[in-house]
């Protein structure tokens, strides 16, 4: 019984062909690898005695334990609330004093320029949509007059 190489995807050595999945679709969502199954199924009812285990190694000076332990009691934060001093914007010509309070802080090292960037970025945005705001305004505006 041979298949056709056309219809399976496969050359006539039984290969996939360049550029030919076998599987289409994909891994299904949720599916989890053979290999994960079974670390899984080892470690099954395992999960207390372990994590004693590595907290008792920490407590004994196990520095990679230690660090382990503190890794999943405070994972590193990706990002911290920052306070910034910005005016009032009230129309998309306020967002350049407000741009340039966010870098007098920057320059004066009350914010880190990483910090700097994301606010100008949340400024932009602002300024966006109180400008889309503004022009959906005048054009009703206009429509209303004809």
């Amino acid at each position: 019984m041979t298949s056709k190489p056309e219809t399976t995807g496969r050359d006539e050595a039984g290969r996939f062909r360049k550029g030919v999945s076998g599987n289409p679709a994909g891994r299904p969502p949720g599916a989890r690898h053979h290999t994960t199954r079974a670390m899984e199924a080892l470690l099954e009812g395992q999960a207390e005695a372990l994590t004693q285990t590595a907290v008792d190694s920490a407590l004994a000076g196990d520095t990679a334990a230690l660090r382990l332990c503190f890794e999943r009691l405070m994972p590193p934060r990706k990002d911290a609330p920052i306070t910034v001093d910005l005016p009032p914007m009230k129309s998309a010509a306020d967002a350049a004093e407000a741009m340039a309070s966010v870098v007098a802080q920057a320059a004066a090292g009350e914010i880190t320029p990483g910090e700097a960037a994301t606010m100008a970025s949340l400024i932009e945005t602002y300024r966006k949509t109180l400008e889309t705001t503004d022009f959906e305004a005048r054009l009703k505006a206009l429509e209303d007059r004809r």
